[in-house]
């Protein structure tokens, strides 16, 4: 008891990923091969890099539940300007500005109108979808053309043997660990999580480091788009109203970043990333359907965050910005 108590929650999710792992590997043949291994981390990949984005806004005592909408919108648009004649380069600018704007805009109400984060950005989510369908592009699904298949090394390239995925996946954990540790406005935005209040009688510029995270969010979420588009050479752009963003909320949370804010990092995504990844990966190989995955993905989430709520538990602050 004693021992399990001196465990993190991180050390506690590795080891059960462990676990797991020598479950499948004798329960499912072929499981523990080199090839099945990095299919497992190429498919979540993805999930991975949208769990830092997720990761660095829940640090800073937020949530972003536009995340998969920006996302798919964003590349979705930059898709359809490319098969209108517009060069690939300025096509994927104009799409990282769409992103960028919205992180603006969630900000914005967050910081500055007040509304509670987790509010602001459902309801930002559903109307950049509306927005996109209307004004964007009139098709669910935007296909690459010709002009874009420069951008499909990203999906289906490979470095030392490494799928192009995999690759995004370790640079993004390398620059937000580097931004989080070693910046000023990436301790700004951990003092900011941990303290809102205490962080501006330091000097902390709180409302813009808020604005700063939600812009971060919104850049890693349009470079998850352009990985998810060059994997299947399309965006499908339903996915804004799949399950897809709790999915990137449980490998946050389950990985161990509390969010009452301030506690956690990158270390702890790559935790719940390679947990989910493992569990997804066996049942896929076990043919357990997709409804039930999801009911078993549900009830794991809901159990972190009944243990986060247990380990970090919520204060008056955390109450009163209304938060979750």
């Amino acid at each position: 008891m004693n021992l399990i108590g001196r465990l993190s929650q991180e050390q506690i999710v590795f080891g059960l990923a462990v676990l797991l792992c020598l479950a499948f590997t004798i329960f499912v043949p072929g499981f523990l091969t080199t090839n099945n291994l990095v299919i497992l981390v190429r498919s979540v990949s993805i999930l991975g890099i949208l769990g830092v984005a997720m990761g660095i806004v829940v640090i800073g005592r937020g949530i972003d539940l536009s995340l998969v909408a920006v996302m798919a919108i964003s590349v979705a648009w930059s898709l359809q300007l490319v098969s209108g004649g517009m060069p690939l380069a300025q096509a994927l600018i104009f799409g990282l500005a769409f992103s960028i704007l919205i992180g603006v805009i969630n900000g914005v109400f967050i910081a500055y109108v007040e509304v509670p984060a987790i509010f602001a950005t459902l309801a930002m989510g559903t109307a950049i979808y509306g927005f996109g369908r209307y004004f964007l592009f009139d098709l669910d699904v935007i296909y690459f053309t010709s002009d874009a298949d420069s951008l499909l090394w990203l999906g289906e390239g490979t470095v030392l043997g490494l799928p192009a995925p995999i690759i995004m996946f370790i640079g993004v954990c390398i620059a937000a660990h580097l931004f989080l540790k070693f910046t000023k406005n990436g301790s700004f935005l951990r003092a900011v999580g941990d303290n809102a209040a205490a962080a501006r009688i330091t000097g902390v510029p709180v409302r813009p480091i808020i604005i700063l995270q939600y812009m971060i969010s919104a850049s890693i979420g349009f470079l998850a788009g352009c990985v998810t588009a060059a994997s299947v050479a399309s965006m499908n752009t339903r996915v804004a109203h799949s399950t897809f963003v709790y999915d990137v909320i449980l490998v946050v949370v389950l990985g161990g970043i509390g969010l009452s804010g301030g506690r956690g990092g990158v270390r702890n995504v790559v935790v719940g990333t390679l947990l989910i990844g493992v569990l997804i990966n066996g049942m896929t190989i076990l043919n357990i359907q997709y409804t039930v995955q999801n009911v078993i993905k549900g009830v794991i989430l809901l159990l972190a965050i009944v243990i986060d709520t247990l380990l970090n538990p919520r204060d008056e602050q955390t109450a009163q910005q209304g938060d979750i």
